[in-house]
């Protein structure tokens, strides 16, 4: 039989583990496109010490069984994508995708990473980069003397010259769905790799396919909930100190038996 100690410690860990997940929603709570992430717990293995079913006596069967755990266990961390608000920056290069789909970005290792978070620069050679300086994909630049900048919500950029009124486009945003998106893996800097959970993207213009539009001047803030993960800190807290009470408890009981002996 598993040790009530045992059982509690795993308690103790499970919920330190949740804290964490929680911290870091809290954290990111001012993190562009950040999506806030929920732990998934399970039950450790039972003890089954009769079956439902069996027999009490010659004519009887036993309406219910006999069956102990030993304990929990996070079993995974989600990430939830619900859309989070689109603020309004005025910046002709920021944007956000309203509705499904991720901006793809090209790393230095020549993988693809996806991200929701649309605050976009130059660099010095006038591609539109992340705040990181990897480059979005397709590759987009912006020609040196442009005065303005116009992104459609199908994610056709075109841009004005100085000395012209004529409007020259200059490339196509393309974006990502996934068939799940809880597959991504989540990278740091606000990226996303594929696996084989996620599935394959499906790469097309914004607007179609399913995939969100492109809102230009304009970011998606976290969706993170502060109300909602104060809430889940105070049961976190308070589901650790049972715990700890649990073992505290334990360690008496164990402590009693053993001087009366």
């Amino acid at each position: 039989m598993a040790s009530p100690l045992h059982v509690a410690m795993t308690g103790l860990n499970a919920q330190q583990q949740r804290m964490s997940v929680i911290s870091n929603n809290l954290a990111n709570v001012n993190t562009v496109g950040f999506k806030r992430d929920r732990a998934n717990f399970e039950t450790l293995l039972y003890q089954t010490f009769r079956d439902p079913g069996s027999q009490t006596s010659q004519n009887t069967q036993s309406p219910t069984g006999l069956s102990i755990g030993t304990g929990v266990r996070i079993v995974s961390s989600e990430k939830i994508y619900n859309q989070g608000n689109i603020i309004n920056t005025d910046n002709s290069l920021d944007m956000t995708i309203d509705g499904k789909g991720f901006f793809q970005v090209l790393m230095p290792n020549g993988q693809i990473a996806y991200t929701r978070a649309g605050n976009f620069t130059k660099n010095q050679q006038g591609q539109i980069v992340t705040a990181n300086g990897y480059p979005i994909e397709p590759a987009i630049t912006i020609p040196e003397n442009t005065t303005s900048v116009s992104i459609s919500k199908d994610g056709i950029i075109s841009v004005t010259t100085a000395g012209t009124t004529a409007v020259q486009q200059v490339g196509q945003l393309q974006i990502a769905t996934f068939p799940n998106n809880s597959g991504l893996r989540p990278t740091g800097e606000s990226l996303l790799l594929s696996t084989p959970s996620s599935g394959d993207p499906v790469v097309a213009n914004p607007a179609t396919d399913g995939a969100g539009r492109i809102v230009q001047g304009a970011l998606e803030s976290s969706n993170v909930n502060v109300v909602e993960e104060l809430v889940q800190m105070i049961e976190t807290q308070r589901a650790y100190e049972v715990n700890s009470k649990a073992i505290s408890a334990v360690d008496q009981m164990m402590k009693n038996l053993t001087q009366s002996m």
